[in-house]
């Protein structure tokens, strides 16, 4: 895994060539047109047998794949902690994700949401880290990763009941980044990292059941109307996200947060724009936190040895890509 400690702070791009960002490294590759990433990750998600094609774009002795702004792992396992350890979990939770290719990118916000939500589930840190955040009592998580349910050993059967109440098709439906289920609180966390919030659906026209279904539960829970949310403000993936959960969350009698996690620096006023629409009361609300919150809870936790070492040093030396001006970019605000 490379970070801030093994990267260039300047990516070297010469005419329609790229140099290897990794600190020592000379290897030069081709430099990407703007529809190489698409059909890459096409390959990189599906397997298919196109390899040969994108080895011009490959630094063959670091196996990443670069652009003038970042690079792709070749083999995930280079992007996440852990991998031998949670295989098994892994191979199960890619048979139902949507978006699988994303994994390998450097950048990615779905890499360093498992990597540091597996970690504070491996160490048995879920309830403390959440209780300490929201100042509420948590026990008894149930850590559920993109849809894909542990206890059931599949897509979790009530995230499929709201998909199916409004109009979603399995395979094209609502996919929280992750949810986490306690003894009264039920968690939708939607996380990010270089992407925004904003967000409209791809076919304008068609609402599905978000207006109607569980029994016009959207006039429930929002003061705004549907495509003031999703069309004019551009916030449908959060719309989508704050109408299943807190309709689940009825159905199971919990309290529901939809949690937008982001960076300390972006999306600062998130929380402002998004809550005029919504309906909230003591037991559903919307909340913004950052990643940073969480690397000072895990910094400040009793736990000790190799994991938290390796999940300090990860926060420390994450990087998101290099800017329009070449310069390579800490993920986290932190010292």
């Amino acid at each position: 895994m490379f970070g801030w400690a093994e990267l260039k702070k300047k990516i070297e791009v010469e005419g329609d060539t790229i140099i290897c960002p990794i600190i020592g490294c000379e290897n030069q590759v081709r430099k990407m047109t703007k529809s190489v990433p698409k059909s890459l990750d096409a390959y990189l998600g599906k397997g298919e047998d196109d390899r040969e094609k994108f080895d011009q774009y490959l630094c063959k002795e670091h196996k990443i794949y670069i652009t003038p702004t970042t690079f792709i792992y070749e083999d995930l396992r280079d992007n996440l902690l852990w991998y031998d350890a949670d295989k098994d979990l892994l191979d199960e939770i890619m048979k139902v994700k949507r978006v699988k290719a994303q994994l390998h990118h450097d950048a990615s916000e779905d890499a360093v949401t498992w990597n540091v939500f597996r970690f504070l589930e491996r160490n048995n840190l879920v309830e403390m880290t959440l209780s300490s955040i929201f100042g509420i009592t948590l026990k008894s998580s149930e850590v559920i990763y993109c849809s894909y349910s542990q206890k059931e050993n599949s897509s979790w059967s009530e995230l499929n009941k709201a998909r199916k109440e409004f109009g979603e098709e399995i395979k094209r439906s609502s996919e929280p980044d992750v949810i986490i289920k306690t003894d009264n609180t039920l968690f939708f966390i939607e996380a990010k990292l270089t992407a925004g919030n904003e967000k409209i659906p791809s076919d304008t026209s068609n609402s599905k059941k978000y207006e109607t279904g569980g029994d016009n539960w959207f006039s429930k829970v929002f003061k705004s109307d549907y495509k003031t949310i999703a069309i004019v403000e551009k916030k449908y993936e959060l719309l989508r996200f704050w109408l299943l959960g807190t309709w689940m969350a009825k159905q199971q009698d919990l309290n529901f947060y939809l949690v937008n996690l982001t960076l300390s620096e972006r999306e600062k006023d998130i929380e402002a724009i998004f809550k005029r629409h919504l309906n909230e009361n003591q037991g559903m609300k919307f909340i913004r936190i950052t990643w940073e919150d969480i690397y000072r809870q895990i910094l400040n936790s009793d736990l000790s040895g190799i994991d938290k070492d390796t999940m300090i040093k990860y926060f420390k030396n994450k990087t998101i890509g290099y800017d329009w001006n070449g310069r390579l970019q800490k993920a986290f605000s932190i010292p």
